[in-house]
C-alpha cells in the first residue's frame, strides 16, 4: 500500500520528535511492506521566517494533496512574550484547521500501567482511565469576532455556533461512543451561556437516533473537578472549542506526561495527527524530548487514516515496551538512565 504523508516538523523540538516518528513508520511500513512518501512543508514560525505567513499557501496544497499529515510542533517564545505581533505561529495552526476542515479534535486520555505512579494523581482514582475527547476545532470563541474599543480599555470575543458545527461534532461523538462502552457525556454551561444551551438541545434532539447510548449533560466546571476525582467514570466527551483546549490539558496529567498523549483533528476529508504538547523551545535541538507522543500519534494515523490496525498495533506495543523497560527520555526517567530522544526512537525501530 503506498502512504502519501504531509510531514509538518514545525518549531522547537517538533522536528526532532517528528524524526523520531518518520524512522519507526518507515520501519513498520517496510515491515508489511507499505511504501510512504514523506512530502515536507513549512509551518509556524519556521514558515513565518521563511516566507511571511504561518501557514503558507504551498503547505496548504501539499496537505490537501496528501493522505494524511503529521505534524510536530508550533510556537516560539519571541512571538509569545511580543503582545504587539501581527503574525503569530499559532495563527497558522487556526487556518490550517479551518482551511482544512478539521472540525474535530480527538483526543484520547489513558493510563500505562509501567508508568501510573508518575502521575501526580493517586492510582486508584486513576486506575483503568481510558477516555476519549472531542473537541469543536473550527468553531466558538477562538474564531468569533473580537476587537477592543473605549481607547483600548474594553476587549470582547464572542462566541459564535451554528447547529450545523454542533450536529457533525456529536456525529462522530455518537459514532465513537457506539465501538466503545456507548456512554457520551456532552460537557457544557447550558446554565449560563446561549451557546451551550444550543448544544444541549441540539444533543438531545439526537439522542433519539442512537438509542444504545447513555447520554449525560454536565457544566465544565463538574467536569473540570469529576476529571481529577473519577477519570474512569468518563468515556466519551464531546465539547466546544475553549472548553475542549482546557479540560483536554487537564485530563493530559492522568497519564503522567504531556509527552505520552497522541491526537488527531479530522474532518470530512482529510486527517492531520498531532502530540498534544507544544513547541517546548527550552528543549529544542538537545535531543532530550520525549518523542512518544509523537510516534503514539502516528499510530493512531495508521488505524484511523489508513484502517491499517496491525500496524498500529505493533507502534503501541514497542512503545509499551520501551516504557516497560526504561528506555525514556528525561521526563520519565527518573532516578534511572535518561535516553536521548533518537536513541528512544532507534530502540523502537530495531525492536520493530
Amino acid at each position: 500500500m503506498k502512504l502519501n504523508i504531509a510531514l509538518l516538523a514545525g518549531d522547537g523540538i517538533g522536528p526532532e520528535v517528528i524524526d523520531q516518528a518518520v524512522k519507526v513508520c518507515d520501519a513498520v511500513a517496510n515491515k508489511f511492506n507499505h511504501t510512504i512518501n514523506w512530502t515536507p512543508a513549512l509551518t509556524g514560525a519556521a514558515a513565518i521566517d521563511a516566507v511571511g505567513e504561518p501557514y503558507p499557501d504551498e503547505t496548504h496544497e501539499i496537505c490537501i494533496a496528501a493522505d494524511a499529515v503529521l505534524f510536530g510542533a508550533i510556537g516560539h517564545p519571541r512571538f509569545d512574550n511580543d503582545p504587539t505581533a501581527k503574525v503569530r505561529p499559532e495563527q497558522g495552526l487556526l487556518k490550517m484547521r479551518k482551511k482544512l476542515g478539521l472540525f474535530a479534535n480527538v483526543r484520547p486520555t489513558f493510563t500505562f500501567p509501567s508508568l501510573i505512579d508518575n502521575s501526580p494523581l493517586k492510582r486508584e482514582r486513576i486506575e483503568g482511565t481510558d477516555l476519549v475527547f472531542l473537541r469543536e476545532l473550527t468553531g466558538g470563541i477562538y474564531f468569533g469576532k473580537k476587537g477592543r474599543k473605549d481607547n483600548g480599555n474594553t476587549a470582547y470575543d464572542n462566541c459564535v455556533y451554528t447547529k450545523e458545527e454542533v450536529t457533525r461534532l456529536a456525529k462522530k461523538g455518537f459514532e465513537l461512543a457506539m465501538t466503545r462502552t456507548k456512554k457520551l457525556c456532552c460537557v457544557d454551561k447550558a446554565n449560563v451561556l446561549e451557546t451551550s444551551r444550543l448544544w444541549r438541545e441540539t444533543v438531545q434532539n439526537m439522542e433519539k437516533d442512537y438509542p444504545e447510548v447513555e447520554v449525560s449533560y454536565e457544566f465544565v466546571d463538574a467536569v473540570a473537578m469529576r476529571l481529577v476525582q473519577w477519570p474512569n467514570s468518563y468515556d466519551v466527551l464531546i465539547t466546544e472549542n475553549l472548553f475542549g483546549d482546557i479540560l483536554t490539558d487537564e485530563a493530559s496529567v492522568i497519564s503522567g506526561s504531556m509527552g505520552l498523549m497522541p491526537s488527531a483533528s479530522v474532518g470530512k476529508e482529510n486527517y492531520l495527527y498531532e502530540p498534544i504538547h507544544g513547541s517546548y523551545p527550552q528543549a529544542a535541538g538537545k535531543d532530550i524530548a520525549n518523542p512518544l507522543a509523537t510516534i503514539l500519534s502516528a499510530a493512531m494515523m495508521f488505524e484511523d487514516a489508513f484502517k491499517l490496525k496491525e500496524e498500529a498495533k505493533m507502534i503501541r506495543d514497542v512503545v509499551n515496551r520501551s516504557l516497560e523497560e526504561g528506555i525514556v527520555t528525561e521526563d520519565l526517567s527518573g532516578n534511572q538512565r535518561a535516553y536521548k530522544t533518537s536513541e528512544v526512537g532507534d530502540w523502537l525501530v530495531e525492536n520493530i
